[in-house]
């Protein structure tokens, strides 16, 4: 399920981001459907990415074999799109054994080190040194390594923030950090808290701080960031140091999901423009700009794809993430002894 050797945009690659996309947002259909019909098989928080394929897709696209990533704890795209077993992945969200971390690590806290990717955590911007000590590894190591740094507008008001990229800088690490930048800090709205982007600036703007290049894009176009973030990771493993990549987009779903009390039904909430704003025209008119739908269109207009092989794309990827809910949920449960196989004294 890797990308297609070869970084130019010809029709397999771009097929493999559409197919990319829709398995992003099958799985995470199919996680929201499991906690609400299934109560009490998802212990704890999971937080969904959809309007967010376009710019995971077209970030992960521009990696080499050996480079490597970190993500938020709104991690499930990434590792799909890297190749990593969709049905260990739902597993590992279930807490089963045959998880891709063996059920101790769920939702926000996947890893699959095989295909580089090296982690997320549920702290906000824990990501972000941990990603530049990968990178100065890979400096270190002589390899023309790159590593990506996921993470969301919020975790850039965090102090190792400034740190880190004050250090990738002065370093040259080859390393670029995208900001996803989905509108809301949890339940705020970034213009709320964020004084560059109150005053109307691109964040983006923060690389000025650290002598870097700073960029903003429509992180719901994957072509557009396939092509930038590409630009950034060129310049990355030619030595020329970091860039700082804004990728703008609208979460689709509220920020996560509801653990209810006892006799309360479990469910998503809707959206914070809808449930805490009242804003539901802002929701709506997000709604006709998802990217799933919008990169099909574009696709099947300009010939890439047919209608009927964009349909077969998605009962594949349907049939393909049943199987995953199936596997999970057949799954058995870690050993109770296995608790403190990690644990170290």
């Amino acid at each position: 399920m890797a990308a297609p050797v070869g970084k130019e945009l010809d029709r397999d690659r771009l097929v493999w981001m559409y197919h990319q996309m829709l398995r992003i947002r099958e799985f995470e259909e199919r996680v929201k459907r499991t906690f609400v019909e299934h109560p009490g098989v998802m212990r704890g928080h999971t937080h969904l990415a959809d309007g967010a394929e376009a710019s995971i897709v077209g970030s992960m696209a521009t990696l080499g074999p050996d480079d490597q990533f970190f993500a938020t704890y709104r991690c499930h795209g990434y590792p799909i799109a890297r190749g990593t077993d969709v049905n260990a992945m739902m597993a590992e969200i279930y807490g089963r054994k045959d998880g891709l971390c063996k059920g101790i690590g769920g939702s926000m806290h996947l890893t699959d080190v095989s295909n580089g990717f090296l982690g997320t955590s549920g702290i906000v911007a824990a990501g972000i040194p941990h990603a530049a000590g990968a990178a100065w590894a890979a400096q270190i190591r002589k390899k023309g390594q790159v590593v990506l740094c996921f993470f969301g507008d919020g975790a850039s008001k965090q102090g190792v923030f400034a740190e880190t990229l004050n250090i990738a800088s002065l370093w040259k690490l080859p390393i670029v950090f995208v900001m996803e930048n989905n509108g809301y800090n949890v339940h705020t709205r970034t213009d709320q808290e964020d004084a560059n982007r109150a005053n109307g600036e691109d964040l983006s703007v923060k690389a000025r701080a650290y002598s870097m290049p700073g960029v903003t894009i429509d992180g719901r176009d994957p072509v557009e960031v396939y092509e930038t973030v590409g630009a950034a990771v060129a310049r990355a493993r030619a030595g020329d140091g970091p860039t700082l990549v804004e990728s703008q987009m609208y979460r689709l779903s509220a920020h996560g999901n509801i653990i209810a009390p006892p006799g309360v039904p479990l469910h998503f909430p809707e959206h914070e423009a809808v449930e805490k704003f009242g804003n539901p025209e802002e929701y709506e008119a997000a709604l006709k700009g998802d990217p799933v739908p919008a990169f099909r269109g574009r696709l099947v207009a300009d010939g890439t794809l047919t209608a009927e092989e964009a349909d077969a794309l998605i009962a594949a990827v349907r049939d393909e993430m049943q199987a995953a809910v199936t596997f999970g949920l057949e799954s058995p449960f870690p050993e109770v002894e296995s608790a403190l196989a990690y644990t170290y004294a």
